[in-house]
């Protein structure tokens, strides 16, 4: 990749309104193959796929459940896990939190959240690196879209959570339905019928969810 991170999204993925969220403008790809083979080749062993250049269905059920109700983030420390193109992180920035703090382990998706935060005119501080054996720092509420993709990542994605939430932090997640969501951990607190790229996820909508983690789920 001979462009800078910044470059490379601003140069390959288009700036749009998020389907369930339009007040929301991401740089996005208009399909996802001709993507991944751009970010093949000298760094395809230690580059993730672009996850960042979709509005997956659980971040945009997570970003509109936080413009909907804006008390949730208003004024208070928020930290987006694993924050991909940085919906979530923006959402809670347009809703009025105090401090956004977005972390991935890919460079490009970090990249992608500070082109897209300024795209917004909204202030989120990227991080990569993988905390997910550490803790949420001194956030108030964490939030985290689509992290249950795997058994492996539900597993340490639901550690680094508990830990958060016994330090204090409100934890709310958005998954669409994914089989790896530890669902008796968690209590519902909204659903919506995403519209997702066909090529991606098999349909054309998905029902997405929005779940509080909840006080009692243990170790």
């Amino acid at each position: 990749m001979s462009e800078s991170p910044a470059e490379f999204v601003r140069t390959y993925a288009q700036l749009t309104p998020v389907s369930a969220v339009p007040e929301i403008r991401l740089h996005q790809a208009a399909e996802p193959i001709g993507l991944w083979k751009l970010t093949e080749g000298e760094f395809r062993s230690e580059q993730p796929p672009p996850f960042w250049a979709f509005a997956w269905a659980g971040g945009q059920a997570l970003a509109r459940h936080l413009l909907d109700h804006p008390e949730t983030v208003a004024g208070r420390r928020v930290l987006d896990l694993a924050c991909g193109s940085g919906l979530v992180a923006i959402a809670a920035a347009r809703a009025g939190a105090a401090r956004v703090r977005a972390v991935d382990v890919d460079r490009v998706a970090v990249a992608a959240v500070a082109v897209n935060a300024e795209a917004n005119g909204v202030t989120v501080a990227g991080e990569v690196g993988d905390v997910l054996d550490g803790d949420a720092g001194d956030a108030e509420v964490v939030l985290a879209g689509d992290v249950f993709y795997s058994q492996a990542m539900a597993n340490r994605v639901l550690r680094f959570l508990l830990r958060a939430s016994r330090a204090g932090a409100r934890v709310l997640v958005g998954d669409p339905e994914r089989a790896y969501l530890p669902r008796e951990r968690f209590r519902p607190l909204a659903g919506y019928d995403i519209p997702v790229t066909v090529a991606l996820e098999s349909v054309s909508v998905k029902h997405s969810r929005v779940w509080e983690l909840t006080s009692g789920s243990g170790t």
